[in-house]
């Protein structure tokens, strides 16, 4: 029953449409709702301000947050009963919000989190190979992240 009282809570959703240049909404959403269902709200408020939007289905539409990309299936409340994390911060916090602080100490973990973004697939397949996109992975939920990164590591530069 808590459960099910939990998912019907609602949680403001700060998302940015990434076309190569950031459109930055917000939305409320349930907790219970998948990422699908999310996406399947945002293509019809996007809809109305971007054509491209228009001619694609949901599942051509992709969430990507904290440098994860967002499986359909999972809900806001998967990611925040979870307290996942991603790449770069927070995947269970939806707003953006920074806590300014005096000193600058990189030991301590900063309560910040980034608007998830909502891309085309298409646009994705063209530019995974170009940095932001190519930082991103698929949501693993076994994969536990200990630090965040705002660069990859991996590459030679």
């Amino acid at each position: 029953r808590s459960r099910s009282k939990s998912q019907k809570e609602t949680v403001l959703v700060v998302y940015s449409y990434w076309d190569g240049s950031g459109h930055r909404r917000e939305m409320t959403a349930e907790k219970g709702w998948t990422i699908g269902e999310f996406l399947t709200k945002v293509r019809a408020d996007l809809a109305t301000q971007f054509q491209e939007i228009r001619v694609v289905s949901v599942a051509d539409l992709m969430y990507i947050k904290e440098d994860l990309i967002i499986p359909h299936a999972y809900t806001f409340y998967d990611l925040i009963k979870a307290k996942a994390r991603g790449k770069s911060g927070p995947l269970f916090h939806f707003g953006v919000h920074q806590d300014i602080r005096l000193v600058a100490d990189v030991r301590i973990e900063k309560d910040e989190s980034h608007p998830g973004k909502v891309i085309t697939r298409s646009w994705y397949e063209r530019n995974k190979h170009v940095f932001p996109a190519s930082r991103w992975e698929i949501y693993d939920p076994s994969v536990q992240r200990e630090q965040y990164t705002i660069r990859d590591t991996l590459k030679k530069h």
